[in-house]
């Protein structure tokens, strides 16, 4: 018994550790400047250049005309510039973007950022029945299996961490959530940096995703 003991306080010392570093590390990488924010962006100038965004995304962004395209209006400018970036590049796999932003200069990205993050951010709604482990995942994690508190990177409510790139959640929908955590819990999507986000939600089963993508799109 003793033994036992023994072995579950240091396997809990190790999650605890473990958590602790991939917090620390998170905010390590908020304090680095981004060379993609080296460029001023003009919202205005931005609303210039959607033509080739608008038929997914709509004019304000959140409009939802296909299965899985994600809501940017409101989204913080330095995390949509990274996507774009990472997609034209292809090291973000988006087959339903592929070659729409070939035409776009680096110039030309910077300012579609700018402008969709200008726009009023779209609002959602929670499963009732999920928000008990959503919640818990979201503001506790869950230490037993190594998962970090949601809110440490995407704040409280929901709004993300505009300095260091970190998205916006709230009013996100929820299939398409749902669909990025399990891309990236599956190796699919790869663009996080330093593997944060590969590395928790790896530990992370359907059930717990889906409480997850439904109690954000719900945050205020």
């Amino acid at each position: 018994m003793k033994n036992t003991a023994v072995a579950s306080s240091v396997k809990q010392i190790g999650v605890t550790l473990s958590l602790t570093i991939s917090l620390t590390l998170v905010a390590i990488l908020a304090l680095i400047p981004s060379s993609s924010l080296l460029a001023q962006g003009d919202a205005d100038a931005g609303a210039g250049k959607i033509a080739v965004c608008v038929a997914c995304h709509g004019q304000d962004g959140n409009m939802i005309v296909l299965p899985n395209v994600p809501k940017i209006g409101g989204q913080n400018e330095k995390y949509l510039l990274k996507q774009m970036q990472d997609i034209k590049s292809g090291v973000r796999a988006a087959p339903l973007m592929t070659g729409m932003l070939n035409a776009l200069n680096d110039q030309d990205l910077v300012d579609v950022a700018a402008y969709f993050a200008s726009l009023p951010m779209s609002q959602g709604a929670t499963d009732p029945e999920k928000v008990a482990l959503g919640e818990t995942l979201y503001r506790a994690g869950n230490a037993s299996i190594g998962v970090a508190a949601c809110s440490a990177c995407h704040s409280p409510d929901g709004r993300g961490l505009a300095s260091a790139g970190y998205p916006s959640l709230s009013g996100q929908d929820i299939a398409y959530t749902e669909l990025q955590l399990k891309a990236f819990r599956d190796g699919v999507r790869q663009n996080d940096e330093a593997e944060v986000m590969r590395s928790i939600v790896a530990r992370l089963n359907d059930a717990e995703i889906a409480a997850l993508a439904s109690y954000v799109a719900g945050l205020r």
